[in-house]
């Protein structure tokens, strides 16, 4: 134990003690009657349990008539101290002032009237043991009705219930159900389904107790940490939990920092003969403060509180103490030069369930102790599940071991391939293609690294589809790089991978490479030209920056295998990419239409059943000539010329882009009745999607609300489509 953190959070007791939000009381409390201690709410797993549900019948006072009650726990029916009903229920205005007699050990409890009961539910009548329901304990307190604990600390039926004594809680509920028919006082028994709370630790059926604990008041000390989120000082992403956050701290209760475990860090509470308290950090310290109130103790005779502290009292002064274990008592102006460096800090990354648990109650400290938040976003995961949607458990076979997936994909590819489908805030339906895809990608990187790696630099000219190529993408990275580097800044994680995928996978593989890649003749490739070589070099290495913090691993290995480098050249402290000034967006424009161009002979060659090694024609139809991406085209469409025409090409294939009319002259005559055949169904396609246009564009409240860049963008994709049918029609007229 690090004895210097363990002082800082009995500092943070002893001085919360001391300023009167720290008390000691009994209240009802999460219990684990296996554990024999208090958990938090964290610690109880609720599980969908098969129930009964048991109407028992409570009879009235001296009288014949009974109240019917339905309730789950017949076991704590020796625990009733009244029965409830809602004020306008009139089916029980007449009961008022009246009493029941309690199954079992006879005893006379009142009828109360509160409006907590729900006069739609059940039988709108409520059994009320303030001992063993939190809200039955609330409406104890608030009627002054007594307090009788049937259960022992270990679940067993205790003398205070009168009847059952020693029996455990579960077969004494069996027992009471069985008495309880015998003596016709069960009306019916329903089969039900409801939550049941479960200790995490030892998975027994948790009780809500009263107990003996240490609390921490809550009313108060909250109320800064709720500002800081409602006031966007501290940011939840998403910025959906912030009503979660909001209802849980406006109702916060007590914390109970107390718990019955045999390791920990022990309470500093000191015990005389008498039972008389002090709180203080030292066996010393609480000698002088008995004294102090003349009260006249040894050291041996005193005995500190067997309590240890909630794990969450230590973990909520994380912020602070992992910088200086002093600031507790030495407070924020006399904080060490570190703290003051690092805190607060930027961003937190953890899950929602402990939204309350931990992040709250590191702010609520950071706000007592410093008077700043201890950090300015949080970002919440998704709690990992199966493909049925359910939680990962060993008892379920449903838990992979997270070894064997490292083992059979990477540790990048199980990283890459989890994080693609995990946005803020939403669980992860886990999928183990999942990780084959993430490994792919890693293999695709690691490709490409050969690739260019085993390229050989020549004396050699540059051609004019290599300079482009060069051209295009530093354009093409920096639009991607902006866009990367937003969702970084609105921490769309997800978002920003698969950004980074598709610029990887898509733009620089599919697209850069095959571009720039040398020619191979008789069997060997061709020298690249250095000019070409070092952009490609420089441009990977880019790409490794944008990688890694998806893919340490793998990029590590490349960035130092790609060029020698000293030993602490590490990728991992490498300064993040930067982009050129302006980005040609005409540019990379032209570039869509010179891949879909592609794509489309491609397809060609794919419906024709034309060899790849076999060179085309494409005739584009047009008055002005582009040749700023024709050696691309010519190179990854493997043609043998690219040229333009102003008028019609008969007998060609042809097909049309944007607005664009493009043919292909086949080697043998074109099928007409086929390729009638196509172009209608691309223009029935076509037409369809005019209509959907059209139909977003007709409606008033779309267009009132849209962002005039989006209401512009379908203008467009109307303009351009409108075009295209145009020409399909031209060109089935043709046939």
């Amino acid at each position: 134990m690090d004895t210097a953190m363990s002082d800082a959070v009995l500092d943070a007791f002893v001085d919360l003690h001391n300023k009167g939000l720290i008390y000691r009381g009994v209240r009802m409390v999460n219990w684990d009657p296996q554990g024999l201690t208090a958990v938090s709410d964290e610690e109880v797993i609720h599980k969908e349990t098969n129930s009964k549900l048991v109407f028992v019948k409570y009879k009235l006072e001296a009288t014949d008539g009974y109240l019917t009650v339905a309730t789950t726990r017949p076991e704590t029916i020796m625990g009733d101290t009244a029965v409830c009903i809602n004020p306008h229920d009139e089916r029980y205005k007449h009961l008022k002032g009246k009493n029941v007699i309690v199954p079992i050990v006879n005893r006379t409890v009142p009828i109360i009237f509160d409006e907590y009961v729900d006069a739609s539910f059940g039988t709108g009548v409520l059994k009320v043991t303030p001992a063993h329901d939190i809200n039955d304990f609330n409406l104890g307190q608030k009627h002054k009705l007594p307090t009788i604990d049937a259960l022992t600390n270990d679940g067993k039926i205790s003398e205070s219930a009168g009847a059952y004594i020693g029996m455990d809680r579960f077969a004494c509920r069996k027992q009471i159900v069985k008495d309880l028919q015998e003596l016709d006082l069960v009306e019916k028994i329903e089969e039900i389904k409801n939550k049941v709370g479960y200790s995490e630790r030892t998975d027994a059926v948790i009780e809500p107790k009263l107990s003996m604990q240490w609390f921490l008041k809550m009313d108060e000390i909250s109320i800064p940490a709720l500002e800081a989120v409602l006031n966007s000082d501290v940011k939840l992403i998403p910025e959906k939990f912030i009503n979660t956050y909001k209802h849980w701290m406006e109702n916060a209760r007590d914390w109970c920092i107390s718990r019955q475990l045999w390791w920990g860090q022990r309470i500093p509470a000191w015990y005389d003969a008498k039972g008389n308290t002090v709180v203080c950090k030292t066996r010393e310290e609480a000698v002088l403060k008995f004294k102090n109130q003349n009260l006249e103790v040894k050291s041996e005779e005193l005995l500190q509180d067997a309590d240890v502290l909630d794990t969450w009292f230590s973990s909520w002064l994380w912020p602070l103490t992992v910088f200086d274990t002093n600031i507790i008592k030495n407070g924020w102006n006399n904080a060490n030069a570190e703290l003051k460096y690092y805190y607060p800090t930027n961003d937190l990354v953890t899950a929602p369930e402990i939204l309350f648990f931990w992040v709250a109650r590191m702010i609520i400290a950071g706000k007592e102790y410093t008077g700043l938040k201890p950090f300015t976003n949080v970002y919440l995961t998704g709690i990992v599940r199966d493909k049925l949607g359910r939680k990962m458990s060993k008892s379920l076979g449903n838990s992979p071991d997270p070894i064997d997936l490292i083992v059979k994909y990477g540790a990048d590819g199980v990283r890459v391939g989890m994080l693609l489908c995990s946005p803020a805030g939403n669980d992860l339906m886990f999928d183990e293609s999942y990780c084959e895809q993430g490994r792919n990608f890693a293999n695709k990187v690691w490709n490409a690294f050969r690739l260019i790696n085993g390229f050989e630099v020549g004396v050699v000219e540059q051609t004019s589809a290599q300079r482009t190529a060069i051209i295009w993408f530093e354009n093409k990275f920096s639009e991607q790089l902006a866009l990367i580097n937003d969702h970084y800044s609105k921490y769309r994680m997800s978002d920003a991978l698969m950004a980074t995928y598709k610029l990887v996978w898509d733009d620089f593989c599919a697209w850069y490479l095959e571009v720039i890649k040398p020619e191979f003749v008789n069997g060997k490739a061709l020298a690249i030209d250095k000019i070409t070589y070092d952009a490609t070099v420089t441009f990977l290495e880019s790409l490794l920056k944008v990688m890694h913090p998806w893919m340490p691993f793998v990029t590590e290995e490349i960035w130092h295998l790609l060029k020698k480098r000293a030993e602490m050249d590490c990728i991992i402290v490498a300064e993040w990419p930067k982009s050129i000034d302006s980005i040609d967006d005409n540019q990379l424009a032209e570039f869509e239409m010179c891949k879909e161009l592609v794509t489309q002979v491609r397809n060609v060659r794919a419906q024709k059943q034309i060899s790849p090694k076999e060179k085309l024609e494409v005739i584009e139809k047009s008055v002005a000539t582009r040749s700023y991406f024709d050696s691309a085209i010519i190179k990854l469409a493997n043609l043998s010329s690219y040229r333009y025409s102003e008028g019609k090409v008969e007998g060609a294939f042809s097909f049309v882009i944007n607005t664009t009319e493009f043919y292909i002259p086949l080697p043998n005559n074109l099928n007409a009745e086929e390729e009638k055949i196509r172009l209608t169904k691309d223009l029935i396609y076509n037409q369809g999607f005019l209509k959907t246009v059209q139909t977003k564009l007709e409606n008033e409240k779309f267009v009132a609300n849209a962002k005039p860049e989006i209401i512009e963008s379908e203008r467009k994709k109307q303009s351009d489509v409108l075009s295209k049918i145009e020409a399909l029609k031209e060109q089935l007229a043709r046939l």
